[in-house]
């Protein structure tokens, strides 16, 4: 008699335990921030400055890297870390491009990285917030607030090769304004040749890692 009721018990137990790891199985998993690094062909940092007032010049650097982590049940950002080779720059133009490398501006020889470290952030609405974080650049660093869009979240509609899974990806829009006298460059500045006043156009895509 005794045997038997184990045997049941036993048998209630597996019964049990495997009616419970099947409803663990089915039940979504519970999100999590996950890790994004932003990816290189699909990133650009761009900046817009008046020339001699007559019109905009369109920049930007080709050479950018950088990791930040989202929470896609919140829709939050976070820990985002951007860094920029400033020898990268182009605007199309070989000569301009080579002073903008030299000490008047960017000073690459002795710089050769800029880089933005978030520290704070502000959810402004759904998909949108105010992100804010240190700027180095020419070895000053300055708080810079910057506009944010999350645009899209999900699976690549291609790629990933025979056996493996298209990338997921998370894309983002920043925009903000900076005046680059601050970061000690002032070139220009006096007689109107070189806007102060630096625009920042940033679209990046992140491929999540884990």
């Amino acid at each position: 008699m005794i045997g038997s009721m184990t045997r049941s018990a036993r048998c209630l137990a597996i019964g049990a335990f495997a009616l419970t790891a099947s409803l663990a199985l089915s039940l979504p998993a519970s999100a999590a921030p996950r890790d994004y690094r932003i990816d290189p062909e699909h990133a650009s940092f761009g900046f817009l400055v008046s020339h001699i007032g007559y019109a905009d010049v369109l920049g930007m650097f080709r050479d950018v890297a950088g990791s930040f982590r989202f929470d896609e049940e919140t829709q939050a950002i976070s820990d985002v870390k951007v860094t920029v080779k400033t020898a990268s720059v182009f605007t199309n133009h070989d000569k301009r491009d080579e002073h903008l490398r030299k000490e008047d501006f960017f000073w690459s020889e002795r710089h050769p990285e800029m880089t933005f470290v978030m520290t704070s952030a502000q959810k402004t609405g759904e998909r949108t917030g105010k992100m804010t974080g240190d700027l180095t650049l020419r070895g000053v660093t300055r708080p810079v607030t910057l506009d944010v869009t999350l645009n899209k979240v999900g699976e690549y509609p291609f790629g990933g090769g025979l056996f493996g899974r298209p990338n997921y990806v998370a894309g983002v829009s920043a925009r903000g304004t900076i005046r680059r006298s601050e970061w000690g460059m002032v070139y220009g500045t006096d007689n109107g040749w070189v806007g102060d006043e630096v625009q920042l156009i940033i679209e990046l895509e992140g491929i999540r890692q884990n």
